[in-house]
């Protein structure tokens, strides 16, 4: 199988650490500058000037959570504009879709179309796409498979499971 048993392996899984990490500084500062302006805009300016105000329990509950919303939305900026980075596209073009294009679909839009992120090959340590099946440094071949048909094949496999072909394992 041309020495390809010591692959990498990568997990589909979802860390939410790791996806945190990604926001940028800026964007977290945003995000409390937004939510701590809100909350003055309501508690100095909107309630006082009424002459009958809203409960108690609104005047607090109701500006936290229009706070948190466009606070959210500058965290979720902050992760497009390094998330688009790491994945090798244009942050400048997806922060400004992600910001301009309204409703929330500038988001969609980027969660849908965003490239995979690059991995590393194990062999070179090369930066290449997930989508290729070979290595353009060093020619590693990502993705093993039978010398006579072609077909794909896991590692430790000692036929192949489309012909039946013998498969060579490199000593």
């Amino acid at each position: 199988m041309n020495g390809n048993d010591k692959r990498q392996h990568t997990t589909t899984g979802f860390d939410s650490r790791t996806e945190l990490s990604i926001v940028p500084w800026w964007a977290y500062g945003l995000a409390v500058v937004v939510f701590i302006g809100i909350q003055l805009i309501f508690h100095l300016l909107a309630w006082p000037s009424e002459s009958n105000p809203p409960g108690m329990p609104f005047q607090i509950l109701f500006p936290l959570f229009i706070g948190l919303i466009p606070a959210f939305l500058a965290l979720l900026v902050g992760y497009v504009n390094r998330d688009a980075g790491r994945r090798g596209m244009s942050r400048a073009l997806w922060t400004l879709i992600v910001i301009f294009v309204p409703n929330g679909i500038g988001f969609i839009l980027y969660f849908v179309l965003r490239n995979p992120i690059h991995t590393e090959c194990p062999k070179c340590k090369a930066e290449v796409s997930p989508r290729v099946n070979y290595c353009p440094r060093c020619r590693y071949n990502f993705h093993p498979t039978c010398a006579q048909c072609k077909a794909a094949v896991r590692p430790g496999d000692a036929f192949c499971a489309n012909c039946g072909g013998e498969l060579v394992s490199a000593a």
